[in-house]
Formats: structure tokens, C-alpha cells, sequence
């Protein structure tokens, strides 16, 4: 498990964090957040091309790739204030999807043992498997909860004659006990899969899952309040996974599996910032974000800041739990 580097291109960080080495301990040891490529497309039931998606999340900006961002929303700087490192791509194999996924699994439980949180770029929604299984593996099966943005369930059985893709970890995930379907709340699903046998199943686990027909009827903001009660009882922790193709493709068009009716870029930008400001986030994944689909990198900017509203809210969490404060996000940008 030594850093690999990178699988595809050159050996880059996120934005000039410093990297790290998984076989090393002394890297990442007192590390909050380890960041991991996952560049594998493996499962893709349509378009390929997000084995890319790590090093356009890592390199997608128009600023200093100088290991800071100062947050102008949350007043935190989630490169600098946290302890941010870069353990580079797992070494996934294109194609063998059952030697690919245990790679990235060990690796995900090595940097949740020293304590610190994985942030996986994918790589297509297989990998959320690995993902969040590594991270219940350290803390406990049926301890952490998932929070999913998605067009798509993910909760396939068997498609195109394999049990493993992009179209089910979810529901391999509850399958092996990691965790639990009354657990797990998908905010975004439309369109027209699946179908009812699925849905059927999906009921039976007691999943919830919030339809974006549903969404605009209530209001995302009353969605994810509920769905916050949910996540935080009788777990130890929220994994958050970011499936690209939740917002519309006219926000985010580089992704293998377009879904028109979705999120705007600004309604997941702050869904996740909320979520990490107010929950305890004990892993993340962004996944399908798809370069050679992708214009003007619109996909991959969005998906890289969605990368750093997550840091710059933990850093936030963190912050106000130190310090006694409560953030306030009225709060005028030059109140000093």
C-alpha cells in the first residue's frame, strides 16, 4: 500500500496539500483528513471515463495550488486549519473490480485507525463500498449512518451478471451489516430507475429516500432536517457520499450517467456545508465525475468545491466546539 502517486497523469495533491504515505504512519500521523484517489470506472453501466475524476477533483482551479483556501462563507481555512494530507491513488487495476474494491477498503480502515477522516475521489459509485465499509470496519457495523446524494438509488441486485458496479453499493453495503438500511438517507433520486421490485426492497430495509419530486414540494432545507434525525440516532457517525450526478446536467454535464431534474451546484454546496457543520462526519466520497464528458471543467470545479465546503465546515465544527461560538451564516462578510 505505498503511495502509488498517481494511476492516471501526473503525482499532484489537492491544491498543494502535503502528501503522505500510507505504509509511512509518521506522514499521517495527527492528520484530521487524508485525502484518497480512487480512479477506477470498473463499474460503469454507461459512459466510462471517471478512472480521471481524481486528478481533475485535485487540480480544478483557478487559484494557487498553495495548500490554503480561505473560506469567505465560513471564515476557516479547511487546508490550513485542519491537517490536511494526501496519500495519492490507490493502485486499482481497470477492469478487475474484485481486486480494485478490497484495495481501497484497506486502505480507507488504515486512515480511519489513526483517526482521521477519508475524503475519497472517485472513481464511479462502486467505490462506495470500499468506502464506506472501511470506515465501519474501525468504528462499527450498524454505527455509522450514510447520508447519499444521488439521481440514483444504487441499490441494484445483479446487473449485467456481476454483484458488484456502480449501480449497487448501497445495497451491498447493508447486505454485509456494515450499515443499516434504516440508516441510510438518499436525498436527490429521479428519473426512472428502479423499478418497483427494487423500490420494494428498498422499503423493506427502511431506507428513506427523498425523491426530488418530494424536494421541491416540502423544501431541501426541511428534507435534510429530517433526515439529520435520522443519521444521528444510535449511530457513532455520518458517512457522506457525493454522487456528481445529483445536480442537473446543466450543472454538472462531465458524469456517466446524466439525470435531468436535479440540484443546482449552489443547493448541494450548501447541503454539504450544512451536513458537515452540523453532523459528525466520520467519512466522504465524490465520486463519477467524468473528464472526457465534462465542459469548460465545469463537473470537476464543482465537484473540488464541494471538496473544500466540506473541509472548510469541519474546520468550522471544530472551531465553534473549541471555542464555545455558534456560527452564524447571516453574518455580513466584513463584521469583524
Amino acid at each position: 500500500m505505498a503511495r502509488y502517486g498517481a494511476q492516471f497523469g501526473p503525482d499532484i495533491t489537492f491544491l498543494g496539500v502535503p502528501a503522505c504515505d500510507l505504509d509511512d504512519e509518521a506522514t499521517y500521523a495527527g492528520a484530521d483528513v487524508v485525502v484518497i484517489g480512487a480512479p477506477f470506472d470498473g463499474g460503469t453501466s454507461h459512459r466510462p471515463g471517471t478512472r480521471f475524476g481524481p486528478q481533475a477533483i485535485r487540480m480544478t482551479d483557478y487559484l494557487a495550488h498553495d495548500g490554503s483556501r480561505p473560506s469567505l462563507a465560513l471564515r476557516t481555512d479547511g487546508l490550513r486549519d485542519l491537517r490536511v494530507v494526501d496519500a495519492g491513488d490507490v493502485e486499482m487495476p481497470p477492469g478487475d473490480i474484485e481486486v480494485a474494491l478490497p484495495r481501497l477498503e484497506a486502505a480507507v480502515e488504515k486512515v480511519a485507525r489513526a483517526g482521521a477522516i477519508p475524503v475519497v475521489l472517485g472513481g464511479d459509485h462502486s467505490i462506495a463500498f470500499p468506502d464506506a465499509k472501511g470506515v465501519a470496519n474501525v468504528l462499527g457495523h450498524g454505527r455509522v449512518s450514510m447520508i447519499h446524494f444521488d439521481a440514483h438509488a444504487d441499490t441494484g441486485d445483479i446487473e449485467f451478471g456481476s454483484l458488484w458496479g456502480h449501480g449497487q453499493p448501497m445495497r451491498r453495503l447493508i447486505e454485509s451489516g456494515a450499515l443499516r438500511g434504516d440508516r441510510f438517507l438518499q436525498v436527490g433520486l429521479r428519473g426512472y430507475w428502479p423499478g418497483p421490485e427494487t423500490l420494494d426492497w428498498m422499503a423493506a430495509e427502511k431506507m428513506r429516500s427523498y425523491e426530488m419530486t418530494e424536494i421541491v414540494h416540502r423544501g431541501l432545507a426541511a428534507c435534510l432536517t429530517e433526515a439529520f434525525d435520522i443519521a444521528t440516532d444510535e449511530c457513532e457517525g455520518v458517512f457522506l457520499s457525493v454522487d456528481i450526478d445529483v445536480c442537473d446536467p446543466g450543472h454538472a454535464p462531465g458524469t456517466g450517467t446524466p439525470e435531468p431534474g436535479g440540484l443546482t451546484a449552489r443547493e448541494l454546496l450548501d447541503s454539504v456545508r450544512r451536513i458537515c457543520l452540523e453532523l459528525p462526519v466520520v467519512g466522504v466520497d465524490v465520486v463519477e465525475v467524468s473528464p472526457p464528458y465534462d465542459h469548460a471543467d465545469i463537473t470537476a470545479a464543482l465537484a473540488n468545491r464541494v471538496v473544500l465546503e466540506a473541509l472548510s465546515a469541519i474546520a468550522r465544527k471544530r472551531q465553534d466546539e473549541r471555542d464555545g461560538t455558534t456560527w452564524d451564516p447571516a453574518r455580513p462578510l466584513l463584521d469583524r
